[in-house]
């Protein structure tokens, strides 16, 4: 890769509509539903990092460093971004960007980061996100590590909503189409895995 990238893959929602408990750890084609968020991740990115709270052991079987919140309370996906980037600028100062993705989205599409850092440099803004079908996914974007201490004070102050922050300071968007499926379905109730189940097929 041209651009140093490290990917962040977000697991710390509380997966109410599943029950609770961890989604992405749910069996999907016999595998968890993070193992295929993982394997998409891995070739597009330099570093893998996991954003959860709670014990850590329970993701020890992927091999990955697991980050937590350094905001207290639940604080959404901002907050992981916010410790993935502060992970970066301790352990790997050199890398620029920070590549966030949702752990219940198993069709992740393997030109995610080039496609993102395309947009972002065409339009010559500092952040991107997917989107399809006309939707934005704003978990699903990039963000580069300088701007951290504005995140920091954006939490802070109270803020919670990824799109408010990123048109603050403008964000480029990739759309994916969604045929034959959307790259960024995502599983959030049983009716949804077994959708998954059939997508699963149509997914290269």
């Amino acid at each position: 890769m041209t651009t140093t990238t490290c990917g962040l893959v977000l697991a710390g929602g509380l997966a109410r509509r599943m029950g609770g408990g961890d989604k992405s750890l749910r069996l999907l084609a016999g595998r968890p539903i993070l193992a295929h968020v993982v394997d998409r991740m891995r070739g597009q990115c330099d570093d893998l990092l996991l954003s959860a709270n709670g014990d850590p052991t329970r993701f020890a079987a992927f091999g990955l460093p697991v980050v937590a919140d350094t905001v207290p309370g639940f604080a959404g996906p901002l907050a992981g971004i916010l410790a993935g980037v502060d992970w970066l600028a301790e352990h790997r100062p050199d890398t620029a960007w920070l590549l966030s993705v949702a752990a219940d989205t198993p069709f992740i599409p393997r030109d995610l980061a080039p496609r993102l850092h395309e947009a972002r440099a065409a339009a010559g803004l500092p952040l991107a996100c997917a989107a399809s079908a006309g939707q934005a996914h704003h978990a699903i974007g990039l963000w580069p590590v300088s701007l951290r201490e504005d995140l920091r004070r954006t939490l802070a102050a109270g803020e919670r909503k990824l799109g408010r922050w990123t048109q603050a300071h403008g964000v480029a968007v990739a759309e994916w189409a969604v045929e034959p499926l959307d790259p960024f379905f995502n599983v959030n109730t049983p009716e949804d895995l077994r959708e998954a189940e059939r997508l699963a097929e149509l997914a290269s």
